[in-house]
């Protein structure tokens, strides 16, 4: 893998206060009958220094895909171009209620909701969204999501 280590682990290093063009990656996944690759445009989450996908709560093509083959590609366009070759890893309950949590606390925020848009609802998002760990197939990107996230 060539890529400038430090830019994608900048371009990783997103917490609370990042905009929405820094949260905003691309993901190819193998459609699960297909098997053809489909690329979609999804937000991502650092969560205790790990990296999540989720949706709202509704079924999701993305997340069928990745529970048929979990190998995916998350496609970082942010600040850095690079092409990050990934496992798709399920959540436990704790890990599930902590990171949902979190992404609302996003979704909800004074910014969204002054645009009009509803508050996020908890226990629909728990019971129905599609939640995924990232891990990375680089190990240098492994070793790094144990640490704290760094400041930018």
């Amino acid at each position: 893998m060539e890529y400038d280590y430090d830019a994608v682990m900048r371009a990783l290093a997103i917490g609370p206060d990042s905009s929405y063009a820094e949260r905003t990656i691309d993901i190819t996944t193998l459609g699960r009958r297909s098997g053809i690759p489909r690329r979609i445009e999804v937000w991502f989450h650092r969560v205790d220094g790990r990296w999540y996908i989720t949706g709202m709560p509704a079924p999701r093509s993305w997340y069928v895909n990745v529970q048929a083959n979990p190998r995916f590609t998350v496609h970082l366009k942010h600040g850095v171009t690079a092409d990050l070759p990934a496992t798709a890893v399920p959540v436990d309950e704790t890990t599930r209620r902590r990171v949902i949590t979190a992404v609302l606390e996003l979704q909800n925020s004074p910014e969204l909701v002054a645009r009009g848009r509803p508050r996020e609802n908890f226990d629909d998002w728990f019971a129905h969204s599609p939640l995924i760990e990232i891990v990375f197939d680089d190990k240098k990107l492994r070793t790094a999501s144990s640490s704290p996230p760094e400041k930018l």
